[in-house]
């Protein structure tokens, strides 16, 4: 399991700032921290999937007309 890191989002979108600001270049330091924080994220993601605790829509019977 990845490291658990609080606000991962705002780490992702301070580096996406400093990547915009450096003419779309991230540094080798950057790039293994977004790296990381990317693989977090998707850790989480596919950790609430598994739990269920992701929002599917509404229900909608195969009978019912719009």
């Amino acid at each position: 399991m990845t490291e658990r890191i609080p606000n991962v989002l705002h780490h992702l979108k301070e580096l996406n700032q400093a990547w915009r600001k450096q003419d779309f270049i991230f540094t080798k330091e950057q790039q293994q921290q977004y790296d990381l924080l990317i693989a977090t994220r998707r850790e989480r993601i596919h950790q609430l999937y598994a739990e269920g605790r992701v929002s599917k829509g509404s229900y909608k019977s195969k009978g019912e007309e719009i």
